[in-house]
């Protein structure tokens, strides 16, 4: 089974599925739909729920709480080990993005079955040659 890491452009789209210019969320709802019945596992690095939450608290203030409280009950477990720090950083550098950005993508290369999947195609474009990374339009869970 693939093991998913899913970045913040992909949780939010759960959230806000009708915003306007926010597309692919029903690609983003299948994969919650998957993970919720056991067919996708998921590892998170230990900032994912404060992202969102930061994203959920700027869009629609009232109802960041709620959100929050919903998206903590999944449980998904966190990998903050230094080694996905460094590498993070790493990335971080070479790809010049921001390391919120690549410590998603280092949870992701520092398990051989995870990939991350995003919906952010600038950072899939600068960091695709490292592989370990697709893009939500393209995922196709094994």
């Amino acid at each position: 089974m693939t093991t998913a890491v899913l970045d913040a452009s992909v949780i939010v789209k759960w959230i806000f599925p009708h915003r306007p210019g926010e597309s692919q969320s029903d690609l983003a709802l299948t994969l919650l739909q998957s993970i919720r019945a056991g067919r996708l596992d998921v590892i998170q690095p230990p900032h994912w729920l404060a992202e969102v939450a930061a994203v959920t608290a700027r869009l629609q203030p009232a109802l960041a709480e709620e959100a929050v409280s919903l998206l903590y009950a999944l449980e998904f477990p966190v990998m903050g080990e230094i080694e996905v720090y460094q590498r993070a950083c790493d990335l971080a550098v070479s790809l010049e993005q921001h390391l919120f950005d690549t410590l998603y993508h280092a949870v992701a290369l520092s398990q051989s079955d995870a990939v991350l999947i995003t919906a952010d195609e600038q950072y899939y474009r600068r960091a695709s040659r490292f592989g370990g990374i697709t893009r939500l339009r393209d995922f196709q869970p094994s």
